[in-house]
Order: structure tokens, then C-alpha cells, then sequence
């Protein structure tokens, strides 16, 4: 088997026991809370039930990507050692950190000549692209090249579905994607938004659903319609959540009897602090192989 390395970055929001299991690689982004800079580094920094109690309270943590000379400084190592490597990026459509890991490429080939660097733009997130890295650390331990892994990564991260709903919409409100009335309005009635990530890796808003328990059984039933071989799948099955957990416990549950041929148990990980700073507590997201992700 070739010799390289297979890394992403912290917004995957697995856990470190996969990360280390799976020997894969992973880079930190950050978040400032309280004018402290944090790493996002799996809830070493700060416990994540400690994170999302802040935000409860008021926080409201700021995030920034991975810049050009800490990817520099994360790759070189693999690179002294004689290693290539394909790295996966957290979506273009919610961060510009895939034009900071290519930056940070053609610079390092340059002194490097020998070596490979790819890079993914996974076009997705959470455990969902948690998902994809996944698959990668399969093809590579069964003997996958670099080039065939990457080459399969391009083909086929559309296939993985993101789909989320939120039972507070507070930092939704904060971070400005909903307005603060709507946020009132949503908390005061009990919705709930259905949202996805599209083709571009956009997050889109798709329907609002009055009360959590519809929104438990409306997500469920979106993995009907869009999982590969409908209620015969047979892939994985990942679920993340933000301080939620009975909810995320209630949607596996649901998956686990609907979909009896799944490749395990459901596997349910926390939002990690970048992207649960964007949406606070009381988001589900669950993700699977399907059909091609559209608009």
C-alpha cells in the first residue's frame, strides 16, 4: 500500500477514540468565547456540556478556520517523513478553508516535488463528513491508493445526505440567519426547521414543522425517501447532536426499527464547538448514504 496520510478537520465531530482507531489525522479550528481563544479540539479545551451551558446563558463564541501557515505547519511533518497525503476540508459553502489548505499545498509542493497533496472539498459537515472519512479509512486499509481514494471522495460525497432540525433557534437568531422576531415567534410556537445541505454544501432551510415530536418522525422520513436502497439500506447510519442527546437517542431509535439491514447500530457523536457555535443547543443531524444530493 501506498504510504500516506488521511486527515481532515475538526469539523467532522467524531470522536477521538475514531479518529485514532481509524488512524486518521485531524487539524483543529478554533473559537474565541469570552475573549478566550479556544481550540476546537473535541472538548479537551472546554468539556462540551460547559460549552453549550455558556451559549444557554449568553455566550456567544466566534469561529475561525484553519489559516495557511497552521495547514503548512500540519502537513510538513507527514511530509519529512516521506508520507503523501489526502486531506478532506469542511464544506466551501460554510467556510473558505479549503482556499487556505490549497494555498498551503502549492506552497509546500515547492519544496516538496516528490510528494502528493490532495485535497477534498467534502461539500459537507459534522458527522457527515464525518462519514465520508469514514468510508476513506476503509478503501485505504482494503488497499486504495491516494489517487483511487480521492478519486472516490469526488464521486461520491454528494451521495452523503445532511439532514438537521433545531429546537432552539437562538443562536440561529444570533448568528443572523433567522431574524429575531422569527426566532420569538419559532420558540413561542414550537418549530422546529428542517434543513439540508444542497449540492454546494450550502445549509438550506426546507420546511418548518410545528413540535419536536413531528420533527423527529418528518427527519426519519427523509431518510426513506433518499437512502440508497430506501428501507434495505445497508450503509451506516451517523447521527450528531448539540446538548440533545435524548432527542438524537429518540431519531436513532426510529432509524434502528425502520431500517432493520443498517451496517451496525447508530452511531451518535456531539457537535463539536465550531459548528455548534453556529447552532447552539438543541440541534439533531442525521446523515447516510443516498441518492445524489440537488438544490
Amino acid at each position: 500500500m501506498d504510504r500516506y496520510v488521511l486527515s481532515c478537520c475538526s469539523t467532522s465531530d467524531m470522536s477521538e477514540e475514531f479518529y485514532s482507531q481509524r488512524e486518521i489525522e485531524y487539524v483543529c479550528f478554533h473559537y474565541l468565547m469570552d475573549d478566550v481563544l479556544y481550540a476546537d479540539d473535541l472538548g479537551k479545551s472546554m468539556p462540551l456540556d460547559e460549552f453549550y451551558k455558556k451559549i444557554s446563558d449568553g455566550a456567544t463564541p466566534t469561529t475561525s478556520q484553519v489559516n495557511v501557515e497552521e495547514f503548512t505547519e500540519f502537513f510538513e511533518p507527514f511530509l519529512k517523513q516521506g508520507k503523501d497525503i489526502l486531506h478532506i476540508c469542511l464544506s466551501s459553502g460554510l467556510s473558505g478553508v479549503y482556499n487556505s489548505a490549497n494555498i498551503a499545498k502549492d506552497s509546500l509542493l515547492e519544496k516538496y516535488p516528490d510528494r502528493k497533496i490532495l485535497i477534498v472539498d467534502s461539500l459537507g459537515a459534522s458527522s457527515g463528513y464525518g462519514l465520508l472519512m469514514d468510508c476513506l479509512a476503509n478503501l485505504r486499509d482494503q488497499g486504495s491508493t491516494i489517487e483511487e481514494c480521492y478519486e472516490w471522495a469526488e464521486e461520491n460525497k454528494l451521495n452523503i445526505h445532511h439532514w438537521f432540525f433545531s429546537t432552539d433557534l437562538t443562536s440561529f437568531w444570533r448568528g443572523g440567519r433567522i431574524s429575531r422576531s422569527s426566532a420569538v415567534v419559532g420558540q413561542i410556537l414550537s418549530i422546529c426547521p428542517l434543513m439540508n445541505m444542497d449540492d454546494e454544501g450550502h445549509l438550506i432551510p426546507r420546511i418548518k414543522i410545528r413540535t419536536k415530536k413531528k420533527a423527529i418522525i418528518e427527519i426519519v422520513k427523509r431518510m426513506e425517501e433518499h437512502a440508497k436502497d430506501g428501507l434495505e439500506y445497508s450503509g451506516k447510519c451517523f447521527i450528531s447532536q448539540s446538548a440533545c442527546y435524548n432527542d438524537a437517542r429518540e431519531v436513532a431509535d426510529l432509524v434502528e426499527q425502520k431500517f432493520p439491514k443498517l451496517d451496525g447500530k447508530v452511531v451518535i457523536n456531539n457537535i463539536g464547538t465550531v459548528i455548534g457555535s453556529h447552532t447552539g443547543p438543541g440541534t439533531v443531524a442525521l446523515f447516510f448514504y443516498g441518492d445524489k444530493r440537488v438544490k
